[in-house]
């Protein structure tokens, strides 16, 4: 009887903004504000620098995902004001802000903006807050981010952003850019803003101003001039108070009769206030933002509360520091990897090792059973020593919040190849076992950066690597030699994330990467979500490390050790120029790599290499070990995560890749070692 299944369905509140009808946030702000970090924090790693109408500037801008909608995010020039003489990019800035949703034909603009995001300083409200009360006037939703509160808790600041935001009539997010806390408010804020078609109080100029002014905006309204010109009523009655030259030239053109009384009620308004127009205006805005700040503003001692939490975000969190506390979590992976790991293989698989080495045998039967033996022992060998201890501790750093400040700092670096900072978390489990790390990467990214991370993923030097690597180059080549072969490892895998950047460019939009508190991991959770991230390990690898272990006891039996080293001449001696009987312990490798050191020595028939292999041949070797494809078990995980093709992709430049650095080495090393 076939099983039933069943499909949940959720239903969604409102329509969702998406494709051609994707949200469009600005963000804007006075110099120094911290625009573009917020920018940078958020943004994908295709960014696109867009020239404005006029050619004379120009503004950033890239997808953004909001939960299950998406953002057009633009960076815009920073802009003191919106009234009197504005540089190009200012006017350009202003220009984009006003923008009409609708066009006098009745569709959509497509680059009108849905929300204005004002970053603001924190630590110098009051000047910002000038530029707020301007913004209001423009009728679109607005949102007040309050960046560099940890600047303004250093002065002693503390801002009442819930007071402000009832004076203001809009959002007020409090955040740090540069340490990603609060942006994942503020962006679904945004998207709440527009979908309620909020916009801010009127934030009116002083009684005495309103009275002068209030034939001027009553003749606009009336004759329907600012709807005729698609600007807000008042912020075009402000800019025809100022004689702006440019919206006086807008009216001149649409309704040239009107320009005799706007000139004449200018005038008028001017002649009745005690200092000129322009100046009485900025003072009285620039009264109001100050008398704004202070009533939301309260100075008290600096540094409050600086507990474990504070000295922990600036561990992980600081733009500086935070690099320090990923180097940190990067040296406690290498500490389970290459200490806790290697103590638990020598008292399990190892120990079955050699509990099996008398079991010898000699017939066809006998030799498929202890190679199905073998491949169990190989699973236990990858699960018990390296992956499961490793992604105990990932995730519990993932539970406790700390793994996300990393991916944070790291999102920048990860932009260069296209991806972004949460792969952290499978690049750190490749250094235990790439099976796990590929499955990591398959559950948190779709598409190209799935396939960019598949990629590179197989080029991070998993424990039996690097143990060979130790090993050898640790025995024959110094300590140099073992920091050469991983930093070539670290170059060539930015080299293919930069290739692969060009030739399957980005497209995807940037992240929200949520900063979670700080939480203690919980056992239930920690086990649950290990298993989940480990149990296909059962049924997919283990078959295929199984019979790629009898395919290799079956050759080996039937004694092919010549046949292939011989069809492997053509790698191992013309272009590795290494010995031939080092083609059995490579093919090898593909069912775990710790094999192809244990059959080094049985194929070369000694213990010390130096005598019949060079140190320019040791380097050639290992090299070529480091990058051609891990095992059989990496191979079925990517099976199952990609498509075959795009497995068969990953295994060519694998071993292109080996091919390539392990050739060059080969020529460019006895020149250099003399």
């Amino acid at each position: 009887m076939p099983q039933r299944t069943t499909t949940a369905t959720i239903a969604i509140p409102h329509p969702l903004r998406r494709g051609q009808r994707r949200l469009k946030l600005a963000l804007v702000g006075l110099p120094d504000s911290g625009k573009s970090r917020l920018f940078d924090a958020v943004a994908s790693s295709a960014v696109v620098q867009q020239p404005f109408a006029d050619g004379a500037d120009h503004y950033r801008h890239c997808r953004v995902q909001i939960g299950l909608e998406e953002a057009q995010l633009l960076d815009l020039p920073s802009i003191h004001t919106l009234h009197g003489t504005l540089a190009n990019a200012e006017r350009a800035t202003l220009e984009h802000l006003l923008v009409p949703p609708i066009d006098a034909t009745g569709k959509s603009q497509s680059e009108a903006v849905d929300a204005i995001i004002q970053v603001v300083d924190a630590s110098a409200l009051e000047r910002h807050l000038e530029l707020t009360l301007e913004l209001s006037q423009l009728g679109r939703p607005l949102l007040l981010a309050l960046n560099m509160m940890d600047r303004a808790a250093e002065r002693g600041l503390h801002i009442a952003s819930r007071q402000l935001a009832r004076r203001l009539g809009i959002p007020v997010i409090p955040l740090v850019a540069t340490m990603g806390q609060g942006i994942t408010t503020l962006f679904h804020e945004a998207a709440a803003q527009v979908r309620s078609d909020s916009c801010p109080l009127p934030q009116p100029a002083a009684r005495h101003i309103c009275t002068q002014l209030q034939p001027l905006a009553e003749l606009l309204r009336t004759r329907a001039a600012a709807t005729g010109l698609q600007l807000p009523l008042p912020f075009l009655t402000m800019q025809l108070a100022l004689g702006d030259p440019h919206y006086t030239a807008q009216l001149g053109a649409r309704y040239p009769e009107l320009l005799p009384q706007v000139n004449a009620l200018r005038e008028a308004a001017a002649a009745a206030l005690p200092r000129p127009l322009a100046e009485e205006l900025h003072a009285d805005r620039h009264h109001r933002a100050l008398s704004l700040a202070e009533s939301v503003t309260r100075l008290g001692a600096p540094h409050p509360g600086r507990g474990w939490r504070y000295w922990l975000d600036e561990l992980f969190l600081h733009p500086q520091g935070g690099i320090f506390g990923s180097l940190l979590v990067f040296s406690a992976v290498l500490l389970v990897v290459f200490e806790v790991s290697a103590w638990i293989d020598s008292v399990t698989a190892a120990k079955l090792i050699d509990w099996l080495a008398p079991w010898q045998p000699t017939a066809t039967a006998g030799v498929i059973g202890r190679a199905v033996v073998d491949g169990v022992i190989g699973l236990i060998g990858i699960v018990l020593p390296y992956m499961l201890p490793l992604l105990l501790l990932l995730v519990a750093l993932e539970q406790s919040g700390i793994m996300q400040r990393i991916a944070f700092v790291l999102d920048r670096t990860f932009h260069q190849i296209g991806l972004h900072g949460h792969v952290a978390v499978p690049f750190l489990l490749g250094l235990g076992c790439n099976v796990p790390a590929l499955s990591a990467a398959a559950t948190t990214t779709t598409g190209r950066a799935r396939l960019v991370s598949a990629i590179l993923i197989t080029f991070v030097p998993c424990s039996a690597r690097s143990a060979i690597i130790l090993a050898l180059a640790g025995k024959y080549l110094g300590a140099g030699g073992v920091i050469g072969i991983f930093l070539t490892t670290l170059l060539v895998m930015a080299m293919v994330g930069r290739l692969l950047r060009q030739r399957q460019p980005d497209t995807g939009p940037g992240e929200l990467l949520e900063i979670p508190p700080y939480a203690l991991p919980q056992w239930q959770a920690l086990l649950q979500t290990t298993w989940q991230r480990s149990r296909d390990i059962i049924t997919v690898v283990l078959p295929l490390l199984i019979v790629g272990s009898v395919l290799l006891a079956l050759l080996n039996h039937f004694q092919t050790d010549a046949l292939i080293n011989q069809l492997l001449t053509p790698v191992t001696v013309w272009w590795l120029g290494l010995p031939a009987a080092l083609g059995v312990p490579i093919l090898f490798g593909v069912l775990r790599k710790e094999l192809s050191l244990l059959m080094i020595y049985q194929a070369l028939g000694t213990l010390d290499l130096m005598p019949l292999m060079s140190a320019t041949q040791i380097t050639t070797f290992l090299l070529f070990l480091t990058f051609y494809l891990p095992c059989v078990a990496t191979f079925a995980t990517l099976l199952r995560i990609l498509t075959r093709r795009e497995a068969l992709l990953t295994l060519a430049l694998s071993i292109s890749a080996a091919l390539l650095v392990a050739g060059m080495s080969r020529l460019l090393l006895p020149p250099l070692l003399g």
